[in-house]
């Protein structure tokens, strides 16, 4: 008869089984993989240093040549001199407000302009000039204001269909109430509100007061215009006397909704 097995003795000792894995933790811990996680830290680092390295050290990306558009009166030499670019500086670090601001301050003519970075080498600027809408006479000279009323080149000669703006009333109690430049401004107003046809036959804008406007025009025409209020009808009704009364020479719409016509 078979003797008894381990299971059986008295000891209490359970029979041996055969050998498990540790467990993570337990005993043996596994050890990380951290190589790829280090492989790829270093790969962004190298990266990310050439990336710099090709926009600040390189000579590849470098401010090398100025495009300018938009231009009229001014030349592109003007521009590009009152832009001062610091050329063979990287481009990334061109300042382009700061050239913005440069240009304004420089060159009041120019009304807006943005600057932009054209990769790889090249600054571009796009500039939007001032456009007169009146003139103010100064002595042989010319002073431009535009649709904003802003006072902005002094000129030798008169640019064409810019009609010139005079202010008669020096002893006016508007002069007074209101001050030149908001007179200047209703100026402004009236001469923007303008039928295109008569605006090109504009010869002067008279400002006797603020609510006393009136315009001559080519041919020995008049227009009394009045205020600056209601521009956008008075300049409908202005088109319309003109067309039903081709040769007359004096108009009336300081009363949109009572106007008048005259041959004198």
């Amino acid at each position: 008869m078979a003797g008894p097995t381990t299971a059986q003795c008295g000891t209490g000792q359970r029979e041996d089984t055969p050998d498990r894995p540790p467990r993570p933790g337990a005993g043996g811990r596994r050890t990380p993989r951290r190589r790829p996680l280090i492989v790829i830290a270093a790969a962004v680092l190298v990266l990310g240093s050439g990336v710099v390295w090709a926009l600040y050290g390189s000579s590849w990306l470098r401010a090398e040549q100025v495009r300018i558009t938009g231009v009229d009166v001014l030349s592109p030499a003007e521009v590009e001199a009152a832009a001062a670019v610091p050329t063979g500086a990287p481009l990334v670090s061109v300042d382009t407000d700061a050239i913005a601001d440069r240009l304004r301050q420089k060159l009041p003519r120019i009304d807006s302009v943005d600057v932009v970075r054209s990769w790889p080498h090249d600054i571009g600027l796009k500039v939007t000039e001032r456009k007169p809408v009146l003139l103010v006479k100064k002595g042989a000279k010319f002073i431009e204001v535009d649709a904003k009323g802003v006072r902005f080149a002094t000129v030798d000669k008169a640019p064409g269909h810019v009609p010139l703006l005079r202010l008669t009333s020096d002893r006016s109690a508007s002069l007074r109430r209101f001050g030149s430049d908001r007179l200047v401004r209703e100026a402004v107003r009236v001469a923007g509100d303008l039928p295109e046809d008569v605006a090109r036959d504009a010869k002067v804008v008279r400002v006797a007061s603020y609510d006393s406007v009136s315009l001559e025009l080519t041919r020995g025409r008049e227009v009394i215009w009045g205020s600056g209020e209601e521009g956008a009808v008075k300049a409908k009704v202005l088109a319309a006397l003109m067309k039903a009364a081709p040769k007359a020479g004096h108009f009336d719409v300081s009363a949109p909704t009572a106007p008048a016509v005259s041959d004198s």
